[in-house]
């Protein structure tokens, strides 16, 4: 056997608890395997267990564990860093709890803030630059903390309520379908409730940019006088929050 040969076999027997790869290391390592794949899964709980302690606690450790043994049975490590192990948790809870888009959704705020907090810096826009702009072809630019995604529960409340170890209320599917954002500002990442106007404003502008198209797009959905004030309310909402780092001009 080659050293490559038992590197793969080993691997096998980590990853998938592969018989036929432990038959074949068991005549040239001594017994015992057991323990180098438990000591395996266990630092990959452990990650998961870092990596979403709200959720943790919302479905308690028992359910927890179980989901994550399946998770790491179904995708293995595939990064430099456990870092980024935690990115896919998301599609194990959603085929282990299809009924329950609240723990999806929960899991996406913890994953989020930890991205947020890692993600590339940028100086947010002043006030002050937008006073020449041509807002006819003007388009936003958004600082690479930003995370959006649909909400489709009162996640939030209940995120807020674990965070501040208070008894979390009940899940419940919203009336109205919004949105959650995540940013890093400063040195704090920041979550925040979005109603669905301005979830649908801050996906279309994530597409292309465009300044007019959202007042386009608002104007269709509320009419000119409340579109256009729509959107220069939330302009002036992001620029406050630190949202926006640049505002393009593009050419004619």
């Amino acid at each position: 056997m080659t050293l490559a040969e038992m590197q793969r076999d080993f691997q096998s027997w980590l990853v998938h608890a592969s018989e036929d790869a432990a038959d074949r290391l068991s005549v040239h390592a001594a017994a015992g395997l057991a323990v180098y794949q438990n000591n395996y899964r266990a630092q990959l709980v452990s990650c998961l267990e870092h990596a979403f302690p709200q959720l943790r606690t919302r479905l308690g450790d028992e359910a927890f564990l179980h989901t994550a043994i399946d998770h790491i049975e179904h995708c293995p490590p595939y990064a430099w860093t456990l870092d980024a192990y935690a990115e896919h948790f998301g599609e194990t809870l959603r085929r282990r709890f299809p009924e329950n888009p609240d723990i999806y959704e929960l899991a996406w705020i913890e994953q989020a803030l930890s991205e947020a907090f890692v993600a590339r810096d940028a100086t947010p826009l002043s006030p002050d630059a937008l006073a020449t702009v041509d807002w006819d072809r003007a388009r936003l630019r958004f600082t690479p903390s930003l995370r959006i995604h649909v909400m489709t529960t009162n996640v939030e409340a209940v995120w807020s309520a674990l965070c501040e170890a208070r008894t979390p209320p009940e899940s419940e599917m919203l009336a109205e379908t919004g949105g959650l954002i995540v940013w890093r500002r400063g040195f704090t990442s920041r979550l925040r409730e979005v109603d669905a106007v301005e979830y649908r404003a801050l996906v279309q502008l994530q597409q292309n940019g465009s300044f007019i198209d959202l007042c386009e797009m608002l104007v269709t959905e509320l009419g000119e006088q409340e579109g256009v004030a729509r959107a220069g309310a939330l302009l002036a909402n992001w620029l406050g929050s630190e949202l926006i780092i640049d505002v393009e001009v593009t050419e004619e």
